[in-house]
């Protein structure tokens, strides 16, 4: 359990597929650069992880629509990231999007 270093070389393979594969703005990359950000999260690099939050965030921005709950959730990520840094009022600020949109699905 635990074992973050693994994680992310495993997730950072499957993003480099993706990016292959894949249109530049597909919501599986975005799917991908998420999860690299939660790995970054669960390592204290907070940083690194609102760096990758923000890349899937783009993308979810590009290809789905304004209310759908992918995007709410990485609000949400963001807000996280920032509150992780103590960057409360941008957190929140984030929070409040996400929360706007679950209240509308």
């Amino acid at each position: 359990m635990g074992d973050y270093s693994k994680a992310l070389e495993f997730y950072e393979k499957s993003l480099k597929i993706k990016e292959k594969a894949l249109p530049p703005n597909h919501p599986d990359l975005a799917t991908s650069y998420n999860n690299i950000g939660l790995v970054y999260n669960n390592m204290g690099d907070y940083s690194k992880a609102l760096e990758f939050y923000e890349k899937a965030h783009k993308i979810y921005e590009k290809s789905l629509p304004t209310n759908h709950p992918e995007l709410a959730t990485s609000y949400n990520n963001i807000g996280e990231g920032y509150r992780t840094m103590g960057d409360y009022s941008k957190a929140l600020e984030f929070y409040e999007k996400s929360h706007k949109i679950y209240e509308k699905t």
